[in-house]
């Protein structure tokens, strides 16, 4: 598993200002409609459901949040780039402006967990991030996030 097989270029957006966690789920769940065809309101709330459980904001500018969803055949994924962060009650207490969702099918079991071990030691990387926050285009987003350095779940 690497992660450009996870995520479409079409999945990458930048945002400008976004108010709340609520309205950043809704950004996540309208894309995720968009590029893979879920149910827009049905990634949100399991979006703010998995998020009920305990906040996925992980620390230093950076969220994943995730959600299993029935319909899907594989995990996708979706990133955000904000350009103010945002609130996000993450356990360092810092906003957020790098955001990586997930989304699995419903039985995805440990495919689910090998994407989200992935994501998670990419969004680790120090270099990785500073590259994301000097880059507003989406293309070249893609690239910071899916090049061949060990992308690969174990």
């Amino acid at each position: 598993m690497n992660l450009s097989k996870l995520l479409d270029p079409a999945a990458i957006k930048v945002c400008g200002h976004l108010t709340s966690k609520k309205r950043l789920f809704q950004d996540l769940g309208e894309l995720a409609a968009s590029v893979y065809g879920l149910d827009a309101s049905t990634a949100v709330d399991a979006l703010q459901e998995r998020e009920s459980l305990g906040p996925t904001g992980v620390g230093h500018g950076i969220a994943l949040p995730h959600a299993r969803i029935d319909g899907l055949d594989r995990v996708v994924g979706a990133f955000l780039r904000l350009e103010r962060p945002l609130d996000f009650d993450s356990v360092d207490r810092q906003p957020v402006d790098l955001i990586f969702a997930l989304f699995a099918p419903k039985d995805s079991g440990v495919e689910h967990l090998k994407a989200l071990a992935l994501v998670s030691r990419t969004m680790r990387d120090p270099a990785v991030c500073n590259k994301l926050r000097a880059n507003s285009d989406p293309g070249t987003l893609h690239a910071i996030l899916t090049e061949s350095r060990d992308n690969r779940a174990a």
